[in-house]
């Protein structure tokens, strides 16, 4: 004899009968309807800010969408549009702070930024004076950061090489050991050593290499771990069937498991790069600032995009914030070229589906 159909049933329905489902304009409906209340207890509340209406009416929309499905659909897909309803909310709470950084930067940085703002320096330009540029610390943050990244790539990339090809016993456990400490170093700590290290010891100068130094120091971790999941993914069968051939291993990691692993090698270093690029910290200790173009990274003090907005928001006018906020949209817009020069590479180079 068979059981009448329920709500709550979990067993598939009988064939011909079909369980009710809400609308499809439900899900919108029930968020206007969120959003209306929340709005609604806002103002009631008396709060100014909007963002706590936000989360009010999200909190609303979840209880909302729990109760009408599982009223009309059972628990069991209640149970499911709730998972949705809260990866969904969790989503828009991590997108809105950044959407509301990127807008209050081009909002402020579009003021300022212009052909003469990307092409001149601060030569000769009171702080208190509008005008000048950000040509020089834009000159600084490409050397100092292609420096870091000649530095560490290398070092990284052999360091991975060894761990996943080659490692075994204590020194691998060392190695490893280490890069989980260094990935979790303050800048501030990279820059103090290269400043206790490098100037005061060995009694150099302040320079924009001094600054590249401590960056490769920050670089390294990342570029080590990054490439040595990516060399984890390439299949043992390829290197199986390239040492059954007669190929030396050295030759193998070379022509096999290095080419196969390019695309995730090349982003890994990219988003290294992308990391360093905003450090300001050990910049501040090491480079030590420049008003003027220094186009060579090894003698004199330079300067670079992070120094450059720390210097114009602590001069404390109108005139250095509006240069402030346009060199954090130049450093925005830099980081966000690298980033999609990453998923180009990772794109061009990515394995072929099919023939």
């Amino acid at each position: 004899m068979n059981r009448p159909a329920t709500t709550d049933d979990t067993s598939p329905p009988a064939p011909g009968l079909h369980r009710p489902r809400l609308p499809r304009w439900a899900p919108a409906a029930l968020a206007a309807l969120a959003l209306a209340i929340g709005c609604g207890i806002g103002l009631g509340a008396g709060m100014d800010s909007k963002v706590q209406w936000g989360l009010i009416a999200a909190v609303l929309y979840v209880v909302l969408t729990y109760g009408f499905t599982a009223r009309v659909e059972g628990r069991r897909q209640a149970k499911d549009r709730l998972a949705t309803s809260l990866v969904w909310m969790c989503f828009l709470i991590a997108v809105v702070p950044l959407v509301s950084l990127i807008w209050e930067t081009i909002a402020r940085g579009s003021k300022v930024l212009d052909g003469g703002f990307l092409s001149h320096s601060m030569a000769g330009v009171l702080t208190i004076q509008p005008g000048g540029g950000v040509y020089h610390a834009i000159i600084g943050t490409l050397e100092q950061v292609g420096i870091a990244t000649a530095i560490a790539a290398p070092v990284g990339l052999l360091t991975a090489v060894y761990l996943v090809e080659y490692g075994r016993g204590r020194l691998a456990r060392a190695v490893t050991f280490f890069v989980d400490v260094m990935t979790g170093v303050p800048s501030i700590v990279a820059g103090l050593f290269i400043l206790s290290f490098w100037i005061i010891m060995l009694d150099f100068d302040y320079s924009g290499f001094a600054g590249s130094m401590a960056l490769a120091i920050l670089m390294m971790p990342v570029v080590v771990r990054s490439t040595e999941e990516m060399l984890k993914l390439v299949p043992n069968e390829l290197r199986e069937a390239s040492l059954a051939l007669g190929v030396p291993k050295w030759r193998t990691i070379l022509k096999v498991v290095l080419p196969t692993a390019i695309g995730g090698i090349a982003t890994g270093v990219m988003l290294a790069v992308a990391r360093v690029a905003g450090e300001s910290a050990p910049i501040v200790l090491l480079v030590f600032g420049s008003q003027v173009i220094n186009n060579d990274p090894f003698n004199g003090a330079q300067s670079s995009l992070p120094y450059y907005i720390y210097e114009q928001w602590a001069a404390g006018n109108d005139a250095s914030y509006d240069r402030a906020w346009g060199a954090a949209l130049v450093l925005i817009a830099f980081v966000m070229i690298l980033n999609l020069v990453a998923r180009g590479i990772a794109r061009w180079k990515a394995p072929k589906a099919g023939r």
